[in-house]
C-alpha cells in the first residue's frame, strides 16, 4: 500500500474523523491545519507529535494532524459546515482534490475552482467568513468560469443545469442566484450557522451594489443590461417576487452608498436600454406586456419612480416631439396606427384588405382591441401609481404632462393637417395622444358618474391663472400652462372678481388634462377618418370606372385603394376600441351634466334639478369654461354616429344628459357666445338623434329602439324644440353674410331633426311658429298681454320675438331661392326642364302660389311684412318670371298639371288677379295669362289620356304610382318592374330597392324591353281602337 493509502486508511481509524462527512474531508482539513500550524509556531514534526494521544502508532502522521488540529468537537463542525454551506451558496471551491474521495453529503455537484487563491492561500483547500468576500470578487472577475469548472462528487451522470449554475458568466444573475440560495441556507441552517447565510445574503447584496457603482471593472458585461434581464426573465417566470426583494435591498445599499455613482446615474442606462428595446416592439407583440409589467414595478418602487421622472422630463420642453422621445413617450407611441403615415410597408395591421373576407377583417379587430384594452390598463396602472407616489414624484408627472400639452397646442392648428412633414417634426404622434388620452379617461372613471358628488368639486378657475412660477404651481398644484389663453363658453364680465383656489384638487386637474389631450389627439383622428372615407369612396368609384375601360391605370388605382383602406382600417380600430369609447361616453355625459348645474349657477356639493325658464347668470363659473369641453363632446357624439353607431344604443341614461346639454346651452347666447359652436351642436343633436334611413348603401338598418325611446319621453322636448330654431335663426347673423355655404352647412342637420320632430307630438307644437306670430300679435293688439303678470308678459313678448325672427329667415331664405332660380331659368333652361327635376320645382313653385295667392293666403298676413322682411309681392312676381322662362318647354309645361298636390286650373286664374293686382307690366300678365291656358290644355288632356289608360292591364301599372309604365325598367335585385321615372325619383333621397332595402343605383337597372314592347303596342291599339283621333297627334 502506498503512503497516501496508509493515511487514508490511518485517518479511519481515528475517532475524531467521525465529526466529518466523509474521508476526504478529514484528510483535506488535517492537512491544510497542519500547514497553517508550521507556519504559525515553527514547532518540530516531533514537537507535534509528543502532543498527540499516546495511543496513536507514531507512523501515523495523518491522524496526529487531525488531533492537533482541533480542541474540540465543535470547532471542527463548525468549520466543515461553513466550508459547505459557502460552497452551496457561491458554487466555488478552493478543493480540487480527487472527487471520489469526497462525501456526498452538503456539497453541491459542480463548483468553479478558485485556483489562483488557492495558491495564494499556500494549499488551503476550504472556506471560512474571514475568506468569503476575496473569494466572491475573484469568482465574479472570471471571464469564463465555466472554464473552471470541477465536480465535487464521483457521480458519473452529466448535469447540465448544476454545469450552468455553476457557471453562469452574468454577473448580475449570478448574484441573484446566489442570493436565492443564501436565503434558502437561513431557513434550513441551525441556529449556530444562521449568522453565516446572513452574512453570506448580504455579501450578494453589497457585491451587486460594487457591481453596479463600478461597472467597467467587469469586462466584457453590461451589468445594467443583465439586471433588465433579470427582471424580464422574472416577469416571465415565477420569481418576479424573489427578483423584487433583491433588487429592493440592493437598491437600499446603493442609496446609502452614493459617492461614486448616484442612485439616478445607476438607474439611468437601465431606462435607456429599457427604451432602446420597446420602441420597435408592435402592440400585439407579447414581450411588450413583459416590459410594461418592469415598468409598472418602476413606478410603484418610490426610489425608482422619482429617478424615471426626473429623467424623462426633456431637454427642450416647448419642442412636442421632445416628449415623444422619452422612455414615457417611446411606450405612449406604440399602436395599430401607421408608425410612419402613408408608409404601409412592415405594418402589422389589415395588409391586402381587399382579399380578406369580413370575418377575417373583424377577427383582427376583435385582436387589436383585446391587446389595445390591456395596453390601456398597464399605461392607466403606471400613471395612477406615479400620482400615488410621493408629491415630488407626483408633481414631476404633472408638470411633464402639462409641458407636453402646452408644447403640441400646435396639433390643433388648421395648418398643422395641410402640412404633415412639418407637422411630424414637431408635434407628438396621434397614437401617443390617443393613448395618452385612453389612460387619462381611465383615470377620471371615478368621478365620471353624472350624479357624482365628486363632479361638483370640479374648480374652472384654473383655466383662467395666468403666469405661475414653479414654487406656486407645486404648492397650488397647477401644472396645465397657456389656459387663459383658450377661448371660453361666454366672456368674464367686467364687474365679475375672480376667486382663484388657494390649491387646486387632483379631479380638477385630470379633468382639464383628460379634455385637452381629447381635444388635441381625437379630434384630428376624427377628422382624418372623415378625409379618407371620402377619399376610399372617390377611389373605388374612379377604379371602377377605370376597369370598364381597360388599361394600366386600373392596377395603380387598386394599389392606393388597398393602402388608404389598410390605413383607414388600422385608424378605425385604434379609435373604437370598446372600453376606450365607453369611458370616453362616461366622461362626456358627465361634463354635460357638470355644465349644465354651471349654467344654474350651482356651486353647491349637490346636484340641482333643471328647470324652465332658466335663471340669470350673476358670478357664473361659465366664463372660465373653455370651449374645447363642448367641442370634445360634440365631436365624440358625431365620431359615434359615423363610426360606432351602436355605442349611441346602449346608453341611453347618457343621451338624456347630452340632451339636457344641448337644450341648456344650444339656443342661449348668454350661456355659449360662440353661434358657430351652438350650430355644432344641432349636429350632435342630430348624430344622437334615432335615425330612420340607412347609413350607406351597404348598411343594415340600425338599431333604434332605446335612442327613440329617449327622445319621445324627453321631459324638455319643448324647450329642446324651440333651442333648435333660436339657432336656426341665428347662424343667419354670424359671419359674413355672404358665407352661404358655410350657413348651409350650418342647417344642413337642423332639416332631419325638424323633419323628426313634426313626427312627434311633444315636438310638434314647438315648431309651428308661422301661424303663432299672428295669434300673438292679435292678443298683443286686444290688450290681452295687459292683464298678464309681468313674468307672463316678458314671456308672451320673448316668444313673439323668436318666432319673428325665425319667420323672418324663413322668408329670407324664400326670397333668396326663389330669385335665385329666377334669374337662372332666364339662361339656362335644360337642366332645369329634366324630367326628374322639373317635378320637384313646379311642386314647389305651386305649393309657393297655393299659399300666396290661393285660399290660404289669409293665414300668412302678419301686421307688419316688413318687420318679418316677407315679400309676398316678390314672390309672386319671381314665381311667375321662372315660369315664364320654363314655359317655352313642352316637358315642363306637361309636367304642371301632373302635381296633384297643389295644381288646380283655379290656382294659374288666381295667379293673374293678383299679378293685376300688383300692377305688374301687362305683357306680362298676358304672356302667363297664355302660359295658364296652355297649361290647361294639358290638364285636360293629361286627364283624357288618364281615363284612356284606366283599363289598361296591371302589369302594365306601375307597383308605386299606379301609372301607366312608359319606361319600364327591372330593379336588379327585388327583380320588380318599376317605371325609370318613378325609381330615378326614389333614388334622389334614398339609394335603395324600395322592395327590399338592397343597395341599388340608377347604373345597375335595366330596360325591360319585352314588357314596353307590350306597352307600346296595347298603346297603339288602344288608341286607334277607342279613340281614332289620336292616331294623328
Amino acid at each position: 500500500m502506498t503512503d497516501q493509502g496508509n493515511n487514508n486508511q490511518n485517518i479511519s481509524q481515528n475517532p475524531f474523523a467521525a465529526l466529518f462527512s466523509s474521508l476526504a474531508d478529514a484528510k483535506q482539513f488535517a492537512s491544510g491545519q497542519h500547514q497553517a500550524e508550521q507556519q504559525y509556531s515553527g514547532e518540530s514534526q516531533s514537537e507535534s507529535d509528543n502532543s498527540v494521544s499516546d495511543s496513536i502508532e507514531d507512523n501515523d502522521d495523518s491522524v496526529a494532524e487531525i488531533s492537533r488540529s482541533f480542541r474540540s468537537r465543535q470547532e471542527l463542525c463548525e468549520q466543515l459546515n461553513v466550508n459547505h454551506m459557502i460552497q452551496r451558496i457561491f458554487l466555488i471551491t478552493l478543493d480540487n482534490s480527487d472527487p471520489s474521495l469526497r462525501g456526498g453529503n452538503g456539497i453541491p455537484p459542480c463548483c468553479v475552482y478558485l485556483e489562483e487563491m488557492a495558491a495564494d492561500l499556500d494549499g488551503q483547500d476550504w472556506l471560512n467568513m474571514d475568506t468569503i468576500e476575496q473569494a466572491l470578487f475573484s469568482r465574479l472577475l472570471l471571464q469564463e468560469p465555466g472554464n473552471h469548472l470541477i465536480y465535487m462528487t464521483s457521480c458519473s451522470a452529466v448535469n447540465l443545469s448544476a454545469d450552468r449554475d455553476a457557471g453562469e458568466k452574468r454577473v448580475i444573475p449570478y448574484l441573484y442566484a446566489c442570493y436565492r440560495r443564501a436565503k434558502e441556507e437561513i431557513t434550513k441552517v441551525p441556529e449556530k450557522l444562521l449568522s453565516y447565510a446572513v452574512q453570506c445574503k448580504n455579501l450578494t447584496v453589497s457585491n451587486a451594489r460594487t457591481v453596479l457603482l463600478t461597472p467597467e471593472i467587469y469586462i466584457s458585461q453590461n451589468v445594467y443590461e443583465q439586471l433588465l434581464d433579470l427582471l424580464l426573465e422574472a416577469v416571465r417566470g415565477a420569481q418576479f417576487e424573489e427578483v423584487v426583494e433583491f433588487l429592493e435591498d440592493v437598491i437600499a445599499s446603493l442609496l446609502a452608498d452614493q459617492e461614486v455613482r448616484t442612485f439616478g446615474e445607476v438607474m439611468v442606462p437601465v431606462f435607456d436600454i429599457f427604451q432602446g428595446r420597446v420602441k420597435d416592439l408592435d402592440l400585439c407583440q407579447l414581450l411588450l406586456y413583459s416590459y410594461l409589467e418592469i415598468l409598472l414595478y418602476f413606478s410603484r418602487q418610490k426610489d425608482i419612480s422619482k429617478v424615471l421622472m426626473e429623467h424623462i422630463q426633456p431637454k427642450d420642453p416647448n419642442s412636442g416631439i421632445q416628449y415623444q422621445k422619452t422612455l414615457l413617450g417611446t411606450i405612449l407611441n406604440i399602436s395599430c396606427l401607421l408608425r410612419t403615415p402613408g408608409v404601409v410597408e412592415n405594418h402589422g395591421f389589415f395588409l391586402n384588405p381587399s382579399r380578406s373576407s369580413p370575418q377575417e377583417m373583424k377577427v383582427q379587430e376583435s385582436n387589436i382591441y383585446q391587446f389595445m384594452g390591456q395596453f390601456h390598463d398597464k399605461l392607466y396602472q403606471i400613471l395612477k401609481n406615479l400620482l400615488q407616489q410621493s408629491s415630488e414624484t407626483r408633481h414631476l408627472l404633472l408638470s411633464w404632462l402639462g409641458g407636453c400639452l402646452q408644447a403640441n397646442m400646435g396639433r390643433a392648428k388648421i395648418w398643422a393637417n395641410q402640412m404633415p412633414e412639418i407637422f411630424l417634426q414637431m408635434y407628438a404622434s396621434d397614437a401617443f395622444f390617443l393613448n395618452l388620452g385612453a389612460a387619462l379617461l381611465k383615470l377620471c372613471q371615478p368621478f365620471s358618474r353624472p350624479y357624482s358628488p365628486k363632479l361638483l368639486t370640479f374648480n374652472p378657475t384654473y383655466c383662467f391663472l395666468k403666469e405661475l412660477s414653479e414654487e406656486e404651481r407645486r404648492n397650488r398644484n397647477v401644472h396645465a400652462r397657456g389656459l387663459d389663453k383658450e377661448t371660453c363658453l361666454i366672456p368674464v364680465p367686467p364687474q365679475q372678481t375672480v376667486e382663484f383656489a388657494q390649491s387646486y384638487s387632483l379631479l380638477t386637474e385630470n379633468l382639464i388634462f383628460t379634455q385637452l389631450t381629447m381635444y388635441l389627439g381625437f379630434h384630428r383622428l376624427h377628422d382624418q377618418m372623415v378625409k379618407m372615407n371620402q377619399s376610399l369612396h372617390r377611389l373605388q368609384g374612379t377604379w371602377r370606372d377605370t376597369q370598364l375601360s381597360g388599361g394600366p391605370a386600373a392596377a395603380e388605382l387598386r394599389e392606393q385603394f388597398e393602402r388608404l383602406m389598410t390605413v383607414y382600417l388600422s385608424t378605425k380600430a385604434a379609435t373604437t376600441q370598446p372600453a376606450m369609447l365607453q369611458n370616453c361616453l362616461n366622461l362626456q355625459a358627465s361634463c354635460a351634466a357638470l355644465l349644465v348645474q354651471l349654467s344654474l349657477g350651482n356651486q353647491g356639493p349637490e346636484h340641482i334639478p333643471l328647470t324652465f325658464p332658466l335663471p340669470a347668470l350673476e358670478n357664473s363659473l361659465l366664463c372660465f369654461v373653455p370651449e374645447f369641453f363642448a367641442e370634445n363632446m360634440g365631436d365624440f357624439f358625431i365620431f359615434l354616429r359615423r363610426f360606432s353607431d351602436e355605442v349611441l344604443e346602449s346608453s341611453a341614461e347618457s343621451l338624456e344628459h347630452v340632451l339636457t346639454f344641448i337644450t341648456v346651452f344650444m339656443g342661449n347666447v348668454d350661456r355659449m357666445k360662440n353661434p358657430h359652436l351652438r350650430a355644432k351642436l344641432a349636429e350632435v343633436l342630430e348624430a344622437v338623434m334615432p335615425h330612420m334611413e340607412t347609413l350607406s348603401p351597404s348598411a343594415a338598418q340600425p338599431i333604434m329602439f332605446q335612442r327613440q325611446r329617449v327622445f319621445s319621453t324627453y321631459q324638455h322636448a319643448p324647450q329642446l324644440a324651440e333651442a333648435l330654431i333660436t339657432v336656426f335663426v341665428d347662424i343667419e347673423f354670424t359671419g359674413d353674410p355672404h358665407q352661404f355655404e358655410q350657413k348651409f352647412n350650418y342647417r344642413r342637420p337642423m332639416y332631419a331633426i325638424l323633419k323628426y320632430m313634426w313626427g312627434e307630438e311633444s315636438y310638434r307644437e314647438s315648431i309651428k311658429y308661422l301661424s303663432k306670430i299672428k295669434i300673438l300679435q292679435l292678443e298683443r293688439d286686444r290688450g290681452e298681454w295687459d292683464s298678464l303678470a309681468p313674468d307672463a308678459r316678458r314671456e308672451k313678448e320673448s316668444s313673439l320675438q323668436m318666432f319673428g325672427q325665425l319667420g323672418r329667415f324663413h322668408n329670407i331664405m324664400s326670397n333668396d331661392t326663389i330669385g335665385t332660380l329666377a334669374f337662372l331659368t332666364s339662361e339656362i333652361k335644360c337642366l332645369f326642364v329634366h324630367p326628374f327635376l322639373a317635378e320637384r320645382i313646379i311642386s314647389m313653385l305651386n305649393y309657393f302660389l297655393q299659399h300666396l295667392v290661393g285660399p290660404k293666403m289669409g293665414a300668412l298676413k302678419v301686421k307688419d311684412f316688413s318687420e318679418f322682411d316677407f315679400k309676398p309681392q316678390q314672390l309672386v312676381s319671381d314665381i311667375c318670371t321662372i315660369y315664364l322662362n320654363l314655359g317655352d318647354e313642352e316637358n315642363f309645361c306637361a309636367t304642371v298639371p301632373k302635381d296633384g298636390r297643389s295644381y288646380s286650373p283655379t290656382l294659374f286664374c288666381q295667379t293673374v288677379r293678383v299679378l293685376k293686382k300688383i300692377n305688374k307690366p301687362g305683357d306680362m300678365i298676358v304672356s302667363f295669362s297664355l302660359l295658364a291656358d296652355k297649361i290647361k290644355s294639358l290638364a285636360d288632356r293629361h286627364q283624357q289620356e288618364e281615363e284612356t289608360y284606366s283599363d289598361a292591364p296591371d302589369e302594365f301599372l306601375d307597383p308605386i304610382m299606379s301609372t301607366l309604365m312608359l319606361d319600364p325598367v327591372l330593379l336588379p335585385s327585388s327583380n320588380v318592374t318599376v317605371d325609370r321615372s318613378t325609381i330615378a325619383r326614389h333614388l334622389l333621397s334614398d339609394q335603395t330597392d324600395p322592395f327590399n332595402r338592397s343597395p341599388l343605383t340608377m347604373d345597375q337597372i335595366r330596360p325591360n324591353i319585352e314588357l314596353r314592347q307590350q306597352i307600346m303596342k296595347w298603346l297603339a291599339d288602344h288608341k286607334q281602337s277607342n279613340h281614332p283621333e289620336f292616331q294623328f297627334l
